[in-house]
C-alpha cells in the first residue's frame, strides 16, 4: 500500500521523468549510443522506476511501439517509394527547370524553393537535398551570386515539409500520439508551411545571400550539366499531377468530413467510398500505383520493384527511432508521469501549445534529433491534451505544429542536418551557424507563432 502511494506521488513521478530525459540525452550525446537503443533502455528503466509490474513491462513497451509503428511505417514507406521513383526518373530536374523557365532566372531562388516544396511532400529532407543540390549549384553558376541565395530557400522548403506535413514521420507520429486527424493535420501543415517557408527560408535566403558570399561548392565545381537519370525524363505536368494526387485525395476526405459535421450533406455510400479513398494510407497507395502504372514502360516492373525495395532501406532507422519514441511515450503514460506533468503544467497556467513548443525546443537543443524531440514531446504532452477541455480538432493540429516548430529550432553540432548542409555547401562551422542555424530557428519560431495565433483565432 505504501509502495503504491509512493509510486503515485506527483513529485516522485516528475523526478523520474526528469531523470529519464537527462539520462536519454546523456546516453545519446555523451555515450554516443544510438537513439533507438537509448530509448529502449530508458523506457525499461522508467517503467521499473514507476512501479510497473515485471509481467506488464514487455506488453507496455510493445503496446507503445506497435501503436506508433502501425501508422508511421505504412505512411513513411509508401511516401518513400513514391519519392524514390520520382527521384530516379528525373522528376526533380524537370520540376526545377520548368519552374525556372516560367518564373525567369531573376526569380530562380523562388522557383527552386517552390520546386523543393512540391518535391518535399513525398521525399525526406536528406534525400531531397541530395537530389536538388546539383540543380541548385548549376543554376547558381549560370545566374551568379552567392550559392546561399539558391540553397537556403530549397533546403528550408525540405526542412519545413519534413517537420510539418504528413506523411513525414515526425508529424505523423506526433499526430497519432495526440489523436489528431491526419487529413486535417495535412491541411493545417501545408497552410502554415507555405508562409513559414516564404518568410523564414525564401526571404531570409535572399538576405543571407547578400550578406554572406559563398562560392559554388567544390563538390559541384563542374556545374555545366544537370544530373541525367533518364534519357526521356517525365513531363512537368505528369510530375506535378503525381505530387498533387495524394494531397487532393486527402483534401477530399477532410472536406467531406467537414460537410458531414456541418450537415450540408447526409451520410451515404458514395460519401463513405470517397472518404475511404481520401484516407492518408489509401491516398498514398493510389498515388504509388499510379507511379507504377505510368513508369512501368519506362523502367520495367523488375526495375520498379528494385527501386521500391531500395527506398525502404534508408527509412528503417527513422521508423525504428520513431517507434521507440512512441514506446517511451507509452511508458510515460502507463507509469503516470504524463498525468503528473499535466497537473504540474495546469498549476502553472502555461498553455499546452506553449508548453509543447518549449519542451520540444529544449529536447532538440539537447540531443539534436528532431524526430526524437517530436515523438518524446508528443508523448509528454498527450495526457495534457487528453485532460484539457474545449480543445477542438484544429487545436490539436496546432499543438502538433507547435511541437514540430520547437523540434526545428537551433540546429547545431549535434544535428546531422547541420553537417549535411555544411559539407554540401562547403561552409565552415561559423558560417553554417550564422546561416543554416538562424534559418532553422526562424522556421521553427514562425511556425509556432502562426499555429498559436490560429489556435486563438479559430
Amino acid at each position: 500500500m505504501q509502495d503504491a502511494v509512493f509510486y503515485s506521488s506527483p513529485f516522485y513521478l516528475l523526478l523520474v521523468g526528469l531523470v529519464a530525459l537527462f539520462t536519454l540525452v546523456f546516453l545519446i550525446i555523451r555515450c554516443q549510443l544510438h537513439a533507438f537503443i537509448a530509448l529502449l533502455l530508458v523506457s525499461i528503466g522508467t517503467a521499473l522506476a514507476c512501479g510497473i509490474p515485471a509481467e506488464n513491462l514487455v506488453p507496455t513497451l510493445l503496446s507503445g511501439l506497435g501503436s506508433t509503428l502501425a501508422s508511421v511505417a505504412l505512411l513513411v514507406g509508401l511516401g518513400s517509394m513514391i519519392g524514390k521513383i520520382l527521384q530516379v526518373s528525373g522528376g526533380a530536374t524537370v520540376l526545377a527547370e520548368t519552374l525556372i523557365r516560367r518564373f525567369g532566372e531573376d526569380r530562380a531562388p523562388l522557383a527552386l524553393g517552390i520546386a523543393s516544396l512540391l518535391f518535399g511532400f513525398p521525399i525526406f529532407f536528406d534525400a531531397g537535398l541530395m537530389v536538388m543540390m546539383p540543380i541548385l549549384m548549376s543554376v547558381a553558376s549560370r545566374v551568379g551570386g552567392s550559392s546561399l541565395t539558391y540553397a537556403l530557400p530549397a533546403a528550408g522548403a525540405f526542412a519545413v515539409m519534413h517537420a510539418l506535413v504528413p506523411p513525414h514521420p515526425g508529424p505523423v507520429a506526433a499526430g497519432e500520439l495526440l489523436g489528431a486527424d491526419l487529413g486535417l493535420l495535412l491541411v493545417c501543415g501545408i497552410c502554415i508551411a507555405i508562409p513559414t517557408w516564404y518568410l523564414g527560408a525564401y526571404c531570409y535566403g535572399l538576405y543571407a545571400g547578400k550578406r554572406f558570399y559563398l562560392p559554388i561548392s567544390r563538390l559541384f565545381s563542374d556545374p555545366g550539366e544537370l544530373p541525367v537519370t533518364d534519357a526521356q525524363p517525365p513531363a512537368f505536368s505528369l510530375v506535378l499531377a503525381i505530387l498533387l494526387t495524394p494531397v487532393l485525395l486527402i483534401f477530399l476526405d477532410t472536406g467531406l468530413s467537414t460537410l458531414l459535421v456541418a450537415g450540408a450533406i447526409q451520410p451515404a455510400f458514395w460519401v463513405d467510398a470517397l472518404r475511404l479513398v481520401g484516407k492518408t494510407p489509401v491516398a498514398l497507395l493510389i498515388t504509388l500505383l499510379l507511379c507504377l502504372l505510368l513508369f512501368g514502360r519506362r523502367f520495367g516492373q523488375r526495375q520498379l520493384n528494385k527501386l521500391c525495395s531500395e527506398s525502404l532501406a534508408p527509412i528503417c532507422v527513422v521508423v525504428l527511432v520513431t517507434g521507440a519514441g512512441g514506446m517511451f511515450g507509452g511508458v510515460l503514460r502507463a507509469g503516470g508521469i504524463g498525468d503528473a506533468l499535466a497537473g504540474a503544467l495546469n498549476d502553472t497556467g502555461m498553455p499546452a501549445i506553449l508548453a509543447a513548443f518549449v519542451i520540444a525546443a529544449c529536447l532538440r537543443v539537447a540531443q539534436g534529433s528532431a524526430t526524437v524531440a517530436l515523438t518524446t514531446t508528443a508523448a509528454l504532452i498527450a495526457p495534457i491534451v487528453d485532460a484539457a477541455t474545449g480543445l477542438s480538432s484544429l487545436d490539436i493540429c496546432f499543438i502538433v505544429i507547435a511541437i514540430a516548430g520547437g523540434a526545428t529550432v537551433l540546429s547545431h553540432f549535434n544535428d546531422s542536418g547541420f553537417w549535411l548542409v555544411s559539407r554540401l555547401l562547403d561552409m565552415d562551422e561559423k558560417t553554417t551557424l550564422q546561416t543554416w542555424t538562424v534559418m532553422e530557428t526562424l522556421l521553427g519560431c514562425i511556425a509556432f507563432v502562426l499555429a498559436a495565433c490560429l489556435s486563438v483565432m479559430l
